[in-house]
């Protein structure tokens, strides 16, 4: 576990039916589930945890593919990495610790996980934050010009016969530090002990395949899930956070868009680009806490 948690939260592997999911546990009170988005891992809640963890447990996991979890070798359909698979691991991460039912704020590809979540296991998830995204079918089926060219990764990374990982690791640490440094407007600057370890994380080949198949995923069997789920709507309260800079609240009108996929919405812009709880943790921390005291 990298330098910008305090000790309090204490590091925990957990076995998800054979894959180790590596998370961090501080706090107390009601459950809280946070998971985070590419490339980072769970130290992009460092700020707001701490925030939480008087009224919560807080659970920072990392995905599987991601920081210190298991990286699974993708196959060739990546069901490995699809997000039922990785909301499947997080379910069983919080069993395992003795939470039946819990909250779910997920950032970027966090937010995709605790979507699929909120769909597969609704007994399980009784609210749902899903930070600076919007569903990723209606992204797909709205792609335009300016998408490709504000998301082209989504498409780097889906690419196959090994072209993003050989480039990637090629210098994975320009990589992390150009995608960061690239959606970054305003607020708190990153940690730099924090971006060590995402560079640390991310140095790992295993690491870089993983993410790649998440990616492919989302374009291929993410999207037949979501297919067979159109027209079901979550039936949790969810929030929808986004950074008024960034592509998402440039490009979508957020809560119109989530307004066709959640029952019970609610949700705001906050002065930041694209990382919501790095940019503008206080402000994250306090729209979490009164949405999950409700």
């Amino acid at each position: 576990m990298g330098v910008p948690l305090p000790s309090s939260f204490a590091r925990r592997t957990v076995d998800a039916d054979g894959v180790r999911i590596n998370c961090a546990v501080g706090g107390d009170g009601p459950p809280l589930l946070l998971l985070h988005g590419y490339p980072q891992t769970h130290l992009i809640w460092h700020h707001v945890a701490p925030l939480l963890a008087g009224e919560h447990t807080v659970v920072l996991a990392d995905l599987r593919g991601y920081g210190d979890s298991d990286k699974p070798a993708p196959g060739p359909d990546d069901a490995e990495y699809s997000k039922r698979a990785m909301a499947r691991d997080q379910l069983l991460v919080m069993r395992s610790l003795g939470f039946e039912r819990f909250g779910v704020a997920g950032h970027d590809r966090g937010g995709r996980v605790g979507h699929r979540l909120a769909l597969d296991a609704p007994e399980a998830v009784s609210a749902l934050a899903v930070l600076d995204i919007v569903p990723t079918r209606h992204a797909f089926e709205h792609a335009d010009k300016e998408f490709g060219l504000g998301y082209y990764h989504w498409f780097f990374l889906a690419a196959g016969n090994g072209i993003p990982e050989r480039l990637i690791g090629g210098d994975p640490e320009f990589w992390i530090r150009a995608r960061m440094s690239a959606r970054h407007r305003g607020g708190t600057p990153f940690d730099p002990d924090a971006v060590a370890e995402y560079v640390r994380c991310f140095s790992d080949p295993a690491a870089i395949a993983a993410s790649c198949s998440d990616y492919r995923a989302a374009a291929s069997i993410d999207l037949e899930h979501d297919e067979a789920d159109a027209g079901r709507s979550i039936t949790c309260p969810v929030l929808a956070l986004w950074g008024e800079h960034s592509f998402v609240g440039r490009n979508y009108d957020v809560l119109a868009t989530w307004h066709d996929y959640a029952e019970d919405l609610r949700g705001q812009a906050l002065p930041c680009d694209h990382y919501v709880p790095e940019e503008q943790p206080e402000r994250t921390a306090a729209a979490l806490r009164a949405f999950f005291a409700e």
